[in-house]
């Protein structure tokens, strides 16, 4: 259970240490944190959410999903970890702003593991409730731990834009969710993942949350009248545009565009 001071800070700590792993296979296995294991000697190969095995090798961030299961095998001779678990409602924002992978990149090169060792290390110092002050310390630590993890991260190859934009940018497209994944070239069950992780909501809201807003928008900024507003954000009825908007931003359009005053925005 979170403290006051915890969950004001959003973070707790729920395992840490340093440990070193014969070559042997692991798992499947489910965790109901997140954890950070960061490699910092051999190599091996790792699994997580029914994907195919890939090699890993020091220095690496292996980062275990809540609720997803994973594996891993230890080449010869085996390999080093160091590892912090994490909750607390704080890391959805923290994945928002890149301190916490996407499922898609659980897996991350690391430039060094020697800053997050220290890190988890100095942890283990504060982590021990008969501390003074244990829970903010830690709390304080595990957001340093993330900075540290985000900044040690290698960056790839600039690459195709990330799912949530894409989906953003073809939001007003009159199509379904199955149809938004195929267009996307994902399965229909990753798109669902990818989007909860990332947004803390469904494909389906997050499609309809976009294009509400480029409706107020539209109504705040322009003369466009409603018809012309609901085909732009593909909505062929306005009926339906309307009764859909008023549902969830709690007035009809026309009401929301008089409350916004004439002139220029």
């Amino acid at each position: 259970m979170l403290t006051a001071i915890q969950r004001y800070a959003g973070v707790s700590c729920t395992a840490l240490g340093v440990q070193d792993l014969p070559p042997r296979g692991v798992g499947p296995r489910v965790v109901e944190h997140h954890v950070a294991l960061v490699l910092l000697a051999g190599s091996g190969w790792f699994s997580w959410g029914g994907r195919e095995r890939i090699r890993v090798g020091a220095p690496a961030l292996l980062w275990l999903l809540p609720g997803v299961p994973h594996c891993y095998g230890p080449g010869a001779p085996g390999w080093t970890v160091a590892f912090a678990g994490f909750s607390g409602p704080a890391l959805a924002a923290c994945a928002q702003r890149g301190l916490v992978p996407a499922p898609a990149g659980a897996v991350a090169p690391l430039a060094t593991g020697a800053p997050a060792h220290r890190t988890i290390r100095k942890l283990a110092t504060v982590c021990n409730e008969s501390e003074p002050a244990y829970d903010a310390t830690s709390a304080a630590g595990l957001h340093e731990l993330l900075a540290v993890l985000r900044r040690s991260r290698t960056e790839p190859p600039p690459g195709p834009p990330a799912v949530v934009e894409e989906l953003a940018r073809a939001a007003h497209l009159p199509v379904s969710v199955a149809e938004h994944a195929r267009r996307l070239a994902l399965p229909l069950p990753e798109l669902r993942e990818e989007v909860q992780y990332t947004t803390g909501c469904s494909p389906k809201d997050f499609v309809l949350g976009t294009r509400l807003n480029t409706a107020k928008d539209l109504l705040a900024t322009t003369d466009l009248k409603v018809a012309a507003i609901a085909r732009r954000i593909g909505y062929a009825d306005p009926g339906h545009f309307t009764r859909l908007f008023t549902r969830r931003v709690g007035v009809p359009p026309g009401a929301f565009r008089a409350g916004y005053p004439p002139g220029p925005h």
